[in-house]
C-alpha cells in the first residue's frame, strides 16, 4: 500500500516517503529564551540559544483585547508568505531569534513552545509564532498556534490565579524544512490570532459572549530562569 506519510520537505523541494510521526530518527532539539527583560519587538534583546537560563529578568507585555495582535499582516496576496516583521513592531509581541545556521539543517517534525507564564488575569491567551528568517531578513511563518489559559489542564475551565506561574506547552507547527547557511529559526509570543481566533476578553466569562465594555486588559509576563525554562523545542 505504500508509506502512511507522504512529506514535502521545503527548501529540498522534495517529496519523501516516511513511516511515522514523528520519525524515528528525530533528535528533538531545545533552544531555550532568554532576554534581559527588553523582548519586546523585532528590535529587543530576546535570543534562543542552547545553553539553559539562570538569573534572568523575565519580560513584560500587555494584552489590550481591544487593540488585538492580527492573524495576518496585511498582506492578503502574499498568503502564507507574508512577512512577520510588520506584527514583529507591536510592543505586545515578544521576539526571540536562534544564531543563524552554519550549515544546512533539516528541521522535520512539531515544533513546541514552552512557556513559563503568568497573567494579571483570571483568563487570557498565549500564542506561539514560528517562522523562518532568511538571510535578507524576510520572515515567514511556518505556524502559530495558541493555547486558552482556562483549559490549560483539559476541557474543564479553571481561572487562573492572578500572578502564579503556569507552564503552558503550544504545539506551534508540523513541519519540514531546510534551512540554508545564515537562516535561522524566530519564536514570537504573544496574547492573540486575530481573527482566526476570538479574542480573549481576559474575564473568565463564556469566549464570544463578552462585549467590549467587559474587556480587561491583561498584564503578561514571560519568565525564562533555572526555575523556569521556557523554550522552543524542535
Amino acid at each position: 500500500q505504500g508509506a502512511p506519510i507522504r512529506l514535502f520537505v521545503m527548501g529540498k523541494n522534495q517529496w519523501r516517503d516516511e513511516y511515522e510521526w514523528p520519525l524515528a530518527r528525530t533528535q528533538f532539539t531545545t533552544y531555550y529564551l532568554h532576554s534581559s527583560g527588553s523582548a519586546n519587538t523585532l528590535y529587543g534583546d530576546g535570543m534562543l540559544t542552547l545553553s539553559k537560563p539562570g538569573e534572568e529578568t523575565p519580560d513584560h507585555y500587555s494584552y489590550d483585547p481591544l487593540n488585538p495582535c492580527p492573524s495576518s499582516t496585511g498582506e492578503p496576496l502574499r498568503s502564507l508568505m507574508q512577512d512577520q516583521r510588520i506584527l514583529q513592531k507591536r510592543d505586545d509581541v515578544l521576539v526571540y531569534t536562534m544564531p543563524a545556521v552554519e550549515k544546512e539543517t533539516e528541521i522535520t517534525g512539531p515544533i513546541y513552545a514552552e512557556l513559563y507564564a503568568s497573567s494579571s488575569a483570571l483568563d487570557t491567551d498565549f500564542v506561539a509564532r514560528v517562522s523562518i528568517v532568511h538571510r535578507d531578513g524576510y520572515n515567514w511563518k511556518l505556524g502559530a498556534k495558541l493555547v486558552r489559559a482556562r483549559y490549560r489542564n483539559g476541557e474543564k475551565a479553571e481561572a487562573l490565579v492572578p500572578g502564579q506561574i503556569y507552564k503552558f506547552r503550544i504545539e506551534a507547527a508540523n513541519t519540514s524544512i531546510v534551512l540554508q547557511p545564515g537562516e535561522t529559526i524566530r519564536l514570537d509570543v504573544t496574547s492573540a490570532l486575530y481573527p482566526d481566533a476570538d479574542r480573549n476578553m481576559n474575564t473568565f466569562g463564556r469566549i464570544g459572549f463578552d462585549s467590549a465594555e467587559d474587556a480587561v486588559v491583561a498584564h503578561q509576563t514571560i519568565y525564562h530562569d533555572a526555575e523556569h525554562p521556557s523554550a522552543l523545542i524542535l
